[in-house]
């Protein structure tokens, strides 16, 4: 009994990770919290099939500003759509939160990033960038990551979430909100 390759494809199971962030209020759905809970549901409602969620964390801006802090977490969906498809349905759902991409670094009312797509490796010109560049250097990222996929090992280094926690730099501001319990 073999595989038979793209028969198999969609069959297999791979962590697929999308960071959520916001830090303006949104006209529609009101402070970041809500606007991130809305944000899940319309992932869902556009074919995502979100497997676990971590708790909800506010972080400092990065880099450091005068700017709101964020309210950041990590979702694991499934998906039969691949990496460049994926990317586009995450741009057009922060284009139907409002989210006009300008600046980078900018304040904004939705941030959806693709973290990781299984162990697959893509690098630049052209998105996306795979896993995210900077994944490893964020605690707001880390952290609910640790919440849903503490065994999740990043595909070029290796490293484990606790060790690229670990490598954090001391004094990152990065802290769970109250009753913003993981599932998973």
């Amino acid at each position: 009994m073999g595989f038979r390759g793209a028969e198999c494809k969609w069959h297999m199971v791979v962590p697929i990770l999308i960071g959520l962030g916001a830090n303006l209020p949104s006209p529609r759905h009101g402070l970041p919290v809500a606007t991130l809970e809305a944000a899940l549901s319309a992932l869902a409602e556009r074919g995502l099939q979100i497997v676990a969620r971590s708790g909800w964390w506010e972080s400092a801006p990065v880099p450091a500003s005068d700017q709101p802090w964020y309210v950041n977490g990590v979702v694991e969906v499934r998906t039969k759509l691949g990496p460049e498809d994926l990317l586009a349905l995450l741009h057009g759902v922060e284009a139907a939160f409002g989210r006009v991409r300008t600046v980078p670094n900018w304040p904004r009312i939705l941030d959806l990033d693709l973290l990781a797509y299984g162990s697959m490796l893509r690098s630049g010109p052209e998105p996306p960038l795979l896993p995210h560049p900077r994944l490893a250097e964020r605690g707001f990222v880390l952290l609910p990551l640790a919440q849903i996929r503490a065994n999740w090992r990043h595909p070029a280094t290796g490293l484990t979430v606790a060790e690229m926690i670990a490598r954090l730099p001391a004094g990152a501001l990065v802290r769970q909100l109250p009753q913003s319990g993981a599932s998973g």
